[in-house]
């Protein structure tokens, strides 16, 4: 298909799904790297009691402060 029969297809509001090859895409930047760090018992309980409030896994509360730390520093 060409770029500009892709590109009406999609203005026109139709699935281009079906013309794309998903298993090769990439997220550039939000590759995933497994770490292991160890926190002391009263993190993990504040951790805890935090995502309990928010409805949210503990990994979750960790990404987001962790990433809100990074911003902060990065402006």
């Amino acid at each position: 298909m060409k770029a500009e029969d892709f590109d009406k297809k999609f203005d026109d509001s139709r699935s281009i799904l079906d013309d794309l090859d998903l298993s090769k895409a990439r997220r550039p930047q939000q590759e995933q790297k497994r770490v292991n760090v160890d926190f002391p018992i009263w993190m993990i309980q504040s951790l805890d009691k935090e995502a309990r409030r928010l409805g949210v896994p503990r990994q979750s509360v960790i990404k987001i402060w962790l990433a809100e730390r990074l911003e902060k520093i990065a402006s």
